[in-house]
């Protein structure tokens, strides 16, 4: 029976503006690595930044071959309502039907999704930047073929949003909400290198624990106070937490981009008061629904190249003070101090050269699973 199915999200990616993007009767196949294993799957479909409904002509899932390949025998088509295709209101997303599909964890699959409309600029696409090699088809429907025609490549996902697994009771979900350090950009592409990957696999060699799926929803440029592109932490934390299947823990890294202020705009400049207002606001929510909440310290960047200038010894201050009442306030139900995971305890503003990508502010493939490394797994227990 599907009320006896306990759903935990086994891979998600947050929705956000997919800027520039356009499609038209065309396929998109794009690949993911989950965290948690099943036998029962079902994928989620966002139209969290559309204008107006768009139309699904159909929707399939396997298991990643080579290249925009899936492995012969494991491309399921997806149903919705017991229907092969879907409309998706503006602003809302759909859930497939329940699939039987044996799925390994760790496993990288392909979800392909047939697009027989025309989605223009100014239709508001839902994507998000994936470190992930990603295919678009010449036109046509290939959501059902073993081996996908490529009329181009993309490093983006677009409109898929989670995929879940039904699970043991006693599964649960982690919730890693953050922005392009929780995301990995700069990080080697198809390497699964963010800390979220790293904490899946440790999770899954933990044999005898309990099991976990984690739901990476780091977004690239996003803050705790003002939105950039997508919504703002604080605006997107029931969408992007609260509401995942099966989750139990959130651990939240938010903070650096509200003190680079990178557009220069006077009245979002930010102070450490502000910045601890808004993480308690997220705290208080997160336990109020039983979810248990770990604060991430935020990492050193001093003199960081991708933006020159954002860094001053103020904004550096204000660091410090919010890493100090993360570390100290008891707001949290646990603190993962990712800055004395990275930072160079000789000069404790900056990264360790061996963390560091050479931006001094986005870690190094190292350094994203030094910090997957540096969380203490008991805390899911």
């Amino acid at each position: 029976m599907a009320d006896d199915l306990h759903w935990v999200g086994t891979w998600t990616t947050a929705p956000a503006p997919a800027e520039g993007a356009v499609f038209s009767n065309q396929t998109l196949r794009m690949s993911a690595r989950v965290s948690l294993g099943g036998d029962r799957l079902r994928v989620r479909l966002s139209n969290a930044y559309g204008s107006r409904p768009f139309f699904v002509g159909g929707a399939y899932m396997g298991l990643c071959d080579k290249g925009p390949g899936v492995v012969p025998g494991s491309n399921k088509r997806l149903n919705f309502g017991g229907a092969p295709s879907a409309t998706i209101a503006a602003g809302a997303f759909v859930v497939s039907d329940p699939v039987a599909f044996d799925l390994p964890p760790l496993a990288d699959i392909a979800v392909s999704v047939y697009l027989p409309g025309d989605l223009p600029a100014d239709f508001g696409i839902t994507g998000r930047y994936a470190r992930q090699t990603n295919y678009i088809s010449p036109p046509g429907d290939f959501a059902g073929s073993e081996v996908m025609p490529v009329g181009s490549i993309t490093g983006d996902w677009f409109f898929v949003s989670g995929v879940d697994v039904s699970g043991s009771r006693d599964a649960g979900g982690v919730v890693a909400l953050g922005d392009s350090l929780t995301d990995a950009n700069i990080s080697t592409l198809d390497a699964h290198c963010r800390w979220p990957d790293q904490l899946a696999r440790r999770l899954h060699e933990l044999h005898g624990g309990r099991p976990m799926g984690v739901m990476n929803q780091g977004l690239g440029g996003n803050r705790i106070l003002h939105d950039i592109r997508g919504d703002s932490g604080l605006r997107r934390f029931d969408r992007d937490v609260i509401a995942q299947p099966g989750v139990t823990h959130v651990i939240v890294m938010l903070g650096t981009n509200d003190l680079r202020n990178r557009w220069a705009k006077p009245e979002e400049e930010v102070t450490a008061d502000q910045m601890i207002a808004g993480l308690k606001q997220l705290a208080i929510r997160a336990q109020t629904t039983g979810i248990k909440i770990f604060g991430g310290t935020l990492l050193p960047f001093e003199n960081e190249t991708f933006l020159p200038g954002a860094w001053n010894p103020e904004r550096e201050r204000t660091r410090q003070a919010v890493n100090e009442w993360i570390r100290e306030s008891g707001a949290f139900d646990a603190v993962i101090d990712f800055d004395r995971a990275l930072r160079d305890p000789e000069h404790p503003t900056s990264m360790l050269p061996i963390y560091d990508c050479g931006d001094h502010l986005h870690p190094s493939d190292l350094g994203y699973n030094k910090m997957g490394d540096a969380i203490d797994l008991s805390l899911f227990e």
